[in-house]
């Protein structure tokens, strides 16, 4: 989406224009390959343009997610984590040892939902799938 024009017309749809400032905060987001808190966002940001504001990230990031681009997850800890919205649903599984979050892809909660929708006259608009224990590697050093 960090693609100038797509962005654009997203922002220009719901009253809001594109700046710079907007269009490196998406794209930041968008080259994460982690879910990243508001204060490691503006840091990634801050490294490319200096004159971006912790203030400016929140705004951006409330407008991004009033408009469905990002979406929020609470990952185990206090505070919010940020990412692109993606193509595909997917899930998070968190390792309660090392704290390491692991994407997932699992149709069969795409079809569960489905039929839940069609059976209760349900309209769900998102979902969210959050798995904890521990990753391979946690428990290859709980087992020592």
């Amino acid at each position: 989406m960090a693609d100038r024009s797509g962005l654009h017309a997203a922002l220009r749809a719901t009253g809001h224009r594109l700046t710079r400032q907007r269009l490196l905060i998406m794209e930041v987001l968008e080259e994460s390959q982690e879910h990243l808190d508001a204060n490691t966002l503006f840091s990634r940001v801050h490294a490319r343009d200096l004159t971006i504001s912790l203030s400016t990230v929140y705004r951006a990031l409330s407008i991004f997610r009033e408009m469905g681009l990002v979406e929020v997850h609470q990952l185990g800890e206090e505070h919010a984590h940020f990412e692109a919205v993606q193509d595909a649903p997917h899930y998070h599984f968190i390792c309660s040892a090392c704290g390491r979050v692991i994407e997932f892809y699992a149709p069969q909660v795409l079809e569960a939902v489905r039929g839940l929708s069609q059976r209760a006259g349900l309209k769900v608009t998102s979902s969210h799938l959050l798995l904890g224990g521990l990753c391979p590697e946690c428990r290859l050093l709980e087992k020592d």
